[in-house]
């Protein structure tokens, strides 16, 4: 399905139908299947066909389905979806490298990505540099000519920092590096990724693209040649492909996707709005608040401000958890993304392997308080927050 709006993709794209005519999609839930003869296996292991299928590890009908809606909507020529998001994350990196290549990341990143980069990527040989995302002169300084990849969030986890895609691609395209971006928090329904140039795409589709704490899921999208020649020779032999009924779930989260993201944003706007300012807080940290001091790249890249904001309270952790422990309606989890709205303490659940000191240096204090917004109705969002800090 080409030349369609986004919301109608979302429905729609993607979709294919058996012999019952289906108006939901269906769940393949089968490991292996059936030839018609040992000579339509061997043709089939020597090169499958569209929509032929080997063994659900390989490809599933349902998982397709899914792989091709997120491919149209996020616009690039494909898609594999995996088991999680750091299994996207994971072979998205590790299936292009090699002993001996150089990667610069962002040192602003989610505790499990940092943990490939600095632990399993050079265990086995990459050199990996990392830089402060949102400084364009050190990733200038850190690129090099023999540089394979670069590596970021394009908006950080937890304290919301921006790195300009268009500006990072440039400097790693000018060597020949591909640009891989987690744009988990710009979530796909704000995302121009591929137009600002980044050539590899991950999602946690745990987050926004289900949307409503059910399932575990990951995807990688890129350019077709990228996805079959490199990313799934290594995820079908290393075991991280995504479920058929992980798949289902995913495309019944798409369907809704647009909605919630847009309204999760107006909520996150409106809380920004009531609280920034406010005597309980040492700093409010959202894109969408024309004091980020990123606003403006915010509002070119994504177009607003997303569904997580930060708030930074006054009197460290005593004070963070007090406000944590007088919150009504929104839960104390560590997920996000959700159609609920979620708060973490990332200082002792996310990021508690940094140290204080790499803390310190990302900005992510005893007193943060990550907020993902979800869809409630906003007035009862924004009384929750004021009653909580009230509390502090």
């Amino acid at each position: 399905m080409t030349g369609k709006g986004k919301r109608t993709n979302l429905v729609h794209g993607g979709s294919k139908r058996s012999q019952w005519n289906e108006v939901s999609e269906a769940i393949f839930l089968t490991q292996g299947f059936v030839y018609d003869s040992a000579e339509a296996a061997e043709a089939r292991f020597l090169q499958a066909g569209p929509d032929e299928f080997i063994y659900a590890r390989y490809g599933n009908p349902t998982v397709a389905m899914f792989e091709e809606r997120m491919a149209l909507l996020e616009g690039t020529e494909d898609a594999f979806a995996t088991a999680s998001g750091m299994a996207a994350v994971n072979g998205a990196l590790t299936s292009m490298l090699r002993a001996g290549d150089h990667v610069v990341s962002s040192r602003a990143l989610f505790g499990s990505c940092l943990y490939i980069l600095e632990e399993v990527l050079t265990r086995y040989g990459v050199e990996v540099s990392f830089v402060d995302g949102a400084d364009l002169d050190q990733w200038r300084a850190a690129i090099r000519p023999d540089t394979k990849a670069v590596f970021f969030e394009s908006m950080s986890n937890p304290t919301l920092e921006l790195v300009d895609i268009e500006a990072v691609s440039e400097l790693a395209h000018a060597v020949g590096a591909l640009v891989v971006v987690d744009n988990v928090f710009s979530t796909p329904v704000y995302s121009k990724a591929v137009e600002q140039g980044a050539d590899i795409i991950v999602y946690s589709a745990t987050k926004h693209i289900d949307g409503q704490g059910r399932a575990l899921g990951g995807v990688i999208l890129a350019s077709k040649e990228h996805i079959r020649g490199v990313v799934e020779p290594y995820m079908k032999h290393t075991g991280g492909s995504m479920s058929p009924f992980t798949a289902w779930v995913m495309l019944k989260g798409l369907e809704t996707i647009d909605l919630r993201v847009r309204a999760q944003t107006a909520n996150a706007q409106a809380i920004a709005e009531a609280a920034e300012g406010h005597a309980k807080l040492a700093n409010l940290i959202y894109p969408g608040a024309p004091s980020h001091p990123q606003h403006d790249l915010a509002m070119r890249q994504i177009g607003a401000g997303g569904t997580m904001l930060a708030l930074d309270i006054k009197g460290g952790k005593d004070a963070a958890f007090k406000f944590l422990n007088a919150l009504d309606i929104i839960l104390i989890s560590n997920n996000l993304g959700d159609a609920k709205s979620i708060a973490t303490h990332p200082a002792t659940t996310t990021h508690q392997r940094l140290t204080p000191e790499q803390r310190a240096t990302l900005g992510i204090g005893d007193g943060l308080v990550r907020l993902s917004v979800g869809i409630e109705d906003s007035a009862d969002l924004v009384t929750d927050i004021l009653q909580a800090l009230s509390q502090v």
